[in-house]
């Protein structure tokens, strides 16, 4: 039996925004959504009953941090990750071709964009831990074992996320060698699918850097891998947004129409909003919680920092009109006395907020996608937040 099943609800007619629904084994995700990142099987500073009060449909955890510590299989004799963190919703977690190729590394570089202290080879990548610099190898065979053992429901391919300031030669390698993993990474999910009960649904990643026909060559390969949904990545990586608009705009006719669109480690408010016009479904990006952490919060007027002097004396919650349980509970000079104290339950109150704010935007969306008003709303929004930023 098919355990996940896309439902495209209503298309606004003025963009390429539409609302669908995603079912999978641990309940149905209303699309366009925003993930919460749990990298290390936790949303930072929030319990999971929070993030169901917030109305999280889904989160993500990072498979490259959980292959280190604890381990994978560690968590496969635990039950499995939604048993282990206590999270029945659905879980989405990414292949650690990211950090791999990022946080790994400490961002050296070749002359070309190759990293120096990654081996690439045609089998997979050697790489060193950012804990303890032991070192690893991961072919895309590896990593579908690790996100089985880990029991996500949506599981991502093995990629080469190719730096953003790349040149055409290396994006098209690291294109070339993306495309051949991923066809392996199917090949591996297929057998080890066959002794699961709870299904799981693999997703390619279409990589091509900056260059309008690789990204295109991308998106066709993918596209005819036929996986339940298909993700966008090396996108937010150092281009500027115009760039990445401007990938979007050229790979939309020819994503699948039929399948859930994710574009990966993007969740700016304003990008959510272009992303959602351009046809995107899924996002997630650490900017919430991260920006929370720096005493950094959202409002429909922009983005704050509360250790500014203005805050200090405020009566009134961190957004005039907001539901969320900071914002109905405590003053905006409470919360800035505690992010000053260094007070831990400070960074919680300040991360409800900014989640609940991009779950409210994505819900929003949904609701003015439905009436055929999101072009309009998604005007008036940006116009009034990127005026204040």
């Amino acid at each position: 039996m098919n355990q996940f099943k896309f439902k495209i609800i209503s298309k606004d007619p003025n963009t390429s925004a539409r609302v669908s629904e995603l079912s999978t084994p641990h309940g149905k995700i209303n699309l366009p959504t925003f993930m919460p990142v749990g990298t290390k099987a936790t949303v930072k500073t929030l319990s999971p009953e929070e993030l169901k009060d917030l109305n999280a449909n889904i989160i993500l955890a990072n498979t490259y941090h959980l292959y280190l510590r604890p381990g994978s299989d560690t968590i496969k004799k635990l039950g499995g990750l939604h048993k282990w963190m206590n999270w029945r919703n659905p879980i989405l977690t990414d292949s650690g071709g990211f950090q791999v190729f990022s946080l790994a590394q400490q961002k050296r570089f070749g002359k070309n964009g190759e990293k120096k202290l990654v081996k690439i080879l045609e089998d997979g990548v050697e790489f060193r831990s950012h804990i303890d610099g032991s070192k690893h190898f991961f072919t895309p065979e590896k990593v579908m074992k690790i996100q089985s053992d880990l029991g996500a429901d949506i599981i991502m391919a093995f990629d080469e996320c190719a730096p953003g300031d790349s040149t055409y030669a290396y994006a098209k390698k690291a294109m070339n060698r993306t495309h051949r993993w991923a066809e392996r990474c199917k090949k591996e999910h297929i057998k080890l699918q066959k002794s699961k009960k709870i299904k799981q649904a693999l997703f390619p990643i279409v990589q091509g850097g900056i260059y309008d026909d690789l990204r295109i060559e991308s998106t066709k390969f993918m596209k005819k891998l036929n996986l339940p949904g298909i993700a966008i990545g090396g996108l937010s990586v150092g281009e500027t947004k115009k760039q990445m608009y401007h990938t979007l705009d050229i790979i939309k006719d020819y994503l699948p129409e039929d399948k859930p669109r994710y574009l990966m480690g993007v969740g700016s408010p304003e990008d959510l909003l272009e992303g959602i016009s351009r046809g995107i479904d899924m996002f997630d990006c650490v900017m919430a919680t991260r920006n929370a952490r720096h005493g950094s919060f959202w409002t429909k007027d922009g983005r704050f920092q509360l250790r500014n002097k203005e805050f200090k004396e405020k009566k009134e919650p961190l957004m005039k009109g907001c539901k969320c349980y900071t914002c109905k509970n405590y003053s905006t000079s409470y919360v800035r006395h505690l992010y000053m104290e260094k007070e831990t339950f400070g960074l919680r109150l300040i991360t409800i907020h900014n989640i609940n704010f991009l779950l409210d935007l994505m819900n929003k969306s949904r609701m003015h996608i439905k009436k055929g008003t999101f072009n309009a709303f998604k005007n008036k929004f940006l116009k009034h937040y990127l005026k204040k930023s």
